[in-house]
C-alpha cells in the first residue's frame, strides 16, 4: 500500500504527538539519565580494556571462528557493555514500575543489540568504505524497526516516483537496488578472487591464458551480478533499452579510448604476443610485465619504477619482445683497438673473454669479426649469446671490463682523436705585461 502527501503528513503529526507525550513524562528524563550514564561507563570501560590488553594475542588458542568473534567484540567492547547495562536497567524499571515507562531502554537495548549483529555480520568485508555504508544502511533500518517506523518510512519513500520511458523511479527502488547490487558485486569479488587463486595455481595454464581467464570470469560474473539486482527488484532489463541509444553516443564519444584500451587488452590475452613475464621494449620504456590490466600493462624497469602503458600502443606500435619465442639473447660488444694491434690476436682475445663469461651459453660459441677500419682505429663486434636477457648491460659491462684488462696485458692500445694545432704566420702574440698593485 503506498501513502499520499496527506497521509505522510498525517503520519508526522501522529509521531509527533506521541513524542511529545513521551517527553513530557518525568521518566523520560530518568531513562534520558540512565542511558548517558550507561554510555559513560561503556566508554570507560573500553578505554580501560584497550590500554591492558593486546589485541593480538586475544583468544590466540581458541578456533579461529571463535577467534573472529572475540575480536568483533574486543573492538565493540563499548557497545557491549552499554547494552548489558541498559538491559540490567530496563529489568529493574519493568519490575519496578510500569513497562510503558522504560519504553526509551528497550529501544536502546534493541539499537546496541542491532549494531553488534551488525558488526559481525560485516567483519568478513575487507572493503573499510563498504563496511561503513552497509553498517549505516543495516543500523538505520533496525532503527526504523525498532520504533516501528519501517513500513510508512517504506511507503513514504515509495510514494515519490519518476517516470523514464518504460521505467519508473522510486526513492525506494533505488535504495533495494543499490543494497542488493552492493552485495552482488561483494559476492562477485569473493567469488572471482577464489577463482583466481584456483587458476593461478594451474600448472597446465599459460600465464596469458591465466590473466585472460580471470578476466572474463569477473567480467561474466559482473554482469550476472548486475542482472540479477536488476531482476530482484521488478526491473524489466527490456525498460533500460531507453538508454541504449544515449550510452552507444556515450562510448562513441567519451569512452574511445577506454573502450580501444579493453578491446586491445583481450586481444593481447587472446594472440600471446606479450604476456606477464616478458622482457619487452615499447618506445623508450624497458622492461619485465609485471602485470596486465583490462586498461593498461604494468612493466617493471627494475630500478623501482614501474610503466604503465595503454594496451593499445602495444596492439598499434612497435613493440620488442626480448622473450617471445626464445629467451636466448645475443648480445653485441663493439670496440676498437689502433692500428698498432695484431687484428687476429685481438678477436682471439674477444672470443676468449666472450666465451668465458659466466652467463654465456656453452653451446653456441662466441665469435668476433673485424667490421671497419675507421679514421683512429679498427673497430670490432664481440658477439656471444646469453640464456637470459635480464641484466644484459652488466654482462656486457663485464665483458668491456676484462677486453680492457687483456689489452692492458697484451699492451693493444685503445684508439682516441688527436688534434693538431699548427700556426701559421708567426708566433701568436702573448702580452707579457703584468701588473702589480699594492
Amino acid at each position: 500500500m503506498t501513502m499520499d502527501l496527506n497521509d505522510i503528513i498525517d503520519h508526522l503529526r501522529t509521531v509527533a504527538r506521541s513524542v511529545g507525550a513521551e517527553i513530557s513524562s518525568p521518566f523520560f528524563y530518568l531513562q534520558f539519565g540512565i542511558i548517558l550514564i550507561a554510555a559513560g561507563i561503556a566508554f570507560a570501560a573500553n578505554a580501560a580494556l584497550q590500554g591492558r590488553i593486546d589485541k593480538g594475542t586475544l583468544a590466540s588458542r581458541w578456533p579461529l571462528p571463535l577467534q573472529h568473534l572475540a575480536a568483533v567484540l574486543f573492538e565493540s567492547f563499548s557497545t557491549v557493555v552499554f547494552a548489558i547495562l541498559v538491559i540490567a536497567a530496563r529489568i529493574a524499571m519493568y519490575h519496578s514500575t510500569w513497562p510503558s515507562r522504560s519504553y526509551m531502554l528497550v529501544v536502546a537495548a534493541k539499537l546496541a543489540v542491532a549494531w553488534l549483529i551488525i558488526r559481525l555480520m560485516t567483519s568478513v568485508i575487507r572493503n573499510a568504505t563498504l563496511v561503513k555504508v552497509v553498517s549505516l544502511t543495516a543500523w538505520v533500518m533496525a532503527a526504523l524497526s525498532v520504533i516501528n517506523q519501517l513500513e510508512p518510512a517504506a511507503d513514504a519513500l515509495d510514494s515519490v516516483s519518476i517516470v523514464l520511458g518504460g521505467l519508473t523511479l522510486t526513492p525506494l527502488l533505488v535504495i533495494k537496488l543499490g543494497l542488493i547490487l552492493i552485495a552482488a558485486l561483494w559476492f562477485t569479488n569473493v567469488a572471482s578472487n577464489f577463482a583466481e587463486s584456483r587458476i593461478n595455481q594451474s600448472t597446465d595454464l599459460t600465464p596469458s591464458i591465466q590473466v585472460l581467464l580471470v578476466k572474463m570470469i569477473r567480467m561474466g560474473l559482473m554482469i550476472i551480478a548486475i542482472a540479477v539486482a536488476l531482476s530482484a527488484v521488478g526491473i524489466n532489463l527490456s525498460a533500460l533499452a531507453v538508454f541504449s541509444g544515449a550510452v552507444g553516443v556515450g562510448i562513441g564519444i567519451g569512452l574511445q579510448k577506454i573502450v580501444a584500451n579493453f578491446i586491445s587488452g583481450i586481444i593481447l590475452l587472446a594472440d600471446k604476443s606479450v604476456k606477464p613475464g616478458d622482457l619487452v621494449t615499447i618506445g623508450d620504456s624497458s622492461g619485465r610485465i609485471s602485470a596486465m590490466k583490462t586498461r593498461y600493462i604494468s612493466v617493471a624497469a627494475g630500478d623501482g619504477r614501474e610503466f604503465l602503458i595503454p594496451n593499445e600502443d602495444l596492439v598499434t606500435q612497435k613493440v620488442t619482445n626480448w622473450t617471445y619465442t626464445d629467451k636466448n639473447t645475443l648480445v653485441k660488444v663493439i670496440f676498437a683497438t689502433n692500428y698498432e694491434s695484431d687484428p687476429r690476436r685481438v678477436c682471439q682475445l674477444a672470443i676468449e673473454i666472450g666465451g668465458s663469461a659466466p652467463r654465456a651459453i656453452k653451446s653456441k660459441p662466441p665469435n668476433c669479426i673485424l667490421t671497419e677500419f675507421g679514421e683512429t682505429g679498427m673497430k670490432f663486434s664481440l658477439n656471444f649469446w646469453i640464456a637470459d636477457p635480464d641484466g644484459m648491460d652488466n654482462v656486457k659491462s663485464e665483458v668491456m671490463l676484462s677486453l680492457w684488462e687483456a689489452f692492458k696485458r697484451e699492451g693493444i692500445k685503445v684508439p682516441y682523436q688527436v688534434r693538431e694545432l699548427r700556426i701559421r704566420g708567426g708566433a701568436l702574440p702573448v702580452d707579457t705585461t703584468v701588473e702589480v698593485s699594492n
